[in-house]
């Protein structure tokens, strides 16, 4: 389909200047950006949108998710992090089907357009099920692997990573796949050996969650004497980088190989205010040119999927970290959220806007009462900008949500078997 989209304000988010102009898509790409003056003027559109002022940027990206695990929205909340995740979390787990799946996964992806994204960086079950869901919606969802367990279940898990990588490493436009697994604390040695030499084998980075809380880093120091970071490198799991998801409690000696390496931060201000983890210290990996990356985490730790929130919270929370209201430029963070988050999960296509990239895009309402008046539109966006601002999202090439309707999702019947799978599962 070919889109117009004129009379707007652009942010391509090569740098941080917004301009006047025009966005053109032919099918899934971008095919102009610039001027009126320039644009071309032969081409028949299938649609002509008149922007009105209001701002087109590229897309947020969730660099870290557990989409399905929306089915734990406010179920077990208010309790310390080893309580909710080996009581609460795990033992409802254990009740996922693969349809399950398929439909939390679904609600997940509604209420990621709302805010303006139109991918995840998603670790969790039933691969299968999220694929046909990514598919069916036309959004982009990249895979983690999150295989864990003992020395016992080392070949099954290894076994599983290959298949799965394998299997859905270049699926389709919509899915992807890269090497991970669950954590540290919850993978023996000889898995996580096995990660590293498969990572060697395949060329490939792998990411997992890493030191987000002091107890994990605490543990891994006990057992084998160095932070997650730095046992990981050890192993050489990290010779064609890769990432950490949350990274609150890291060493300069961990902050070292992630920019030695190359790694990428994805930072989780809202799941690790809620769960008490901590503050990553965001200010100290920028100066230092780390790459990062935002990411809501799941459902169960957050409870919103809100790119909006996860922006004002990472910038807050510095201020108050660093006793310094100037520390964590709004400009930072915002790039953080849509460029870097691309770039983590390796949709190099996918974080500007610029002729021939995807067309990735979210028109965000700059009438509104909390964006006016406009004196800085980045910072706005930022500071004042929430989930009602978003007029429309597109993920190549398509519109997936426009003035609150979505386009190929539907939501009725989400809703329906979101909470007809939870009745389900709270009565077994």
């Amino acid at each position: 389909m070919s889109i117009r989209f004129y009379n707007c304000r652009i942010l391509t988010m090569d740098n941080f200047d917004v301009v006047y102009g025009e966005v053109h898509t032919d099918g899934n790409v971008i095919s102009y950006v610039g001027d009126e003056k320039n644009a071309p003027k032969d081409v028949k559109f299938e649609r002509e949108i008149n922007l009105n002022g209001n701002l087109i940027t590229p897309s947020f990206k969730n660099a870290h998710a557990h989409s399905a695990m929306t089915f734990l929205r406010s179920y077990a909340d208010d309790m310390p992090l080893n309580d909710w995740l080996f009581k609460q979390v795990f033992p409802m787990e254990a009740k996922l089907t693969g349809e399950d799946v398929y439909w939390f996964s679904k609600l997940a992806f509604a209420e990621y357009l709302t805010s303006g994204m139109t991918a995840c960086f998603d670790m969790y079950f039933e691969p299968d099920f999220m694929a046909k869901a990514a598919d069916e919606t036309g959004f982009r969802t990249v895979m983690c692997g999150s295989i864990s367990g003992s020395a016992e279940e080392c070949d099954s898990a290894l076994a599983k990573l290959d298949i799965l990588y394998n299997k859905f490493k270049d699926r389709s436009e919509f899915v992807s796949y890269r090497l991970g697994f669950h954590a540290e604390y919850t993978t023996d040695m000889s898995i996580m050996k096995g990660v590293a030499e498969m990572s060697r084998r395949y060329r490939a980075p792998v990411y997992t969650h890493n030191s987000e809380t002091k107890p994990e880093v605490l543990g891994c120091v006990e057992r084998y004497g160095k932070t997650p970071t730095a046992l990981m490198e050890e192993l050489g799991m990290f010779e064609y980088g890769g990432g950490g998801f949350h990274c609150v409690h890291v060493s300069d000696e961990d902050l070292e190989i992630f920019k030695r390496r190359g790694l990428w931060v994805v930072t989780n201000p809202g799941s690790n205010s809620k769960l008490a983890s901590g503050i990553a210290p965001l200010c100290k990996m920028a100066d230092m040119g780390i790459n990062l990356a935002i990411g809501t985490d799941g459902a169960a730790s957050n409870n919103a999927l809100d790119m909006f929130r996860e922006m004002y919270l990472a910038v807050v929370m510095q201020k108050l970290a660093q006793d310094d209201a100037a520390a964590m430029p709004a400009n930072k963070v915002l790039e953080m959220a849509a460029k870097g988050g691309a770039l983590a999960m390796g949709l190099d296509n996918c974080d500007t806007i610029a002729k021939g990239k995807a067309a990735d895009l979210v028109v965000i309402d700059l009438n509104m009462p909390n964006m006016q008046p406009i004196n800085n539109i980045v910072k706005n966006v930022v500071y004042s900008g929430s989930k009602s601002n978003v007029i429309l999202t597109m993920c190549a090439g398509k519109i997936l949500f426009e003035n609150g309707e979505f386009t190929t999702i539907d939501i009725e019947k989400v809703r329906n078997e979101a909470n007809s799978a939870i009745r389900r599962m709270k009565a077994e």
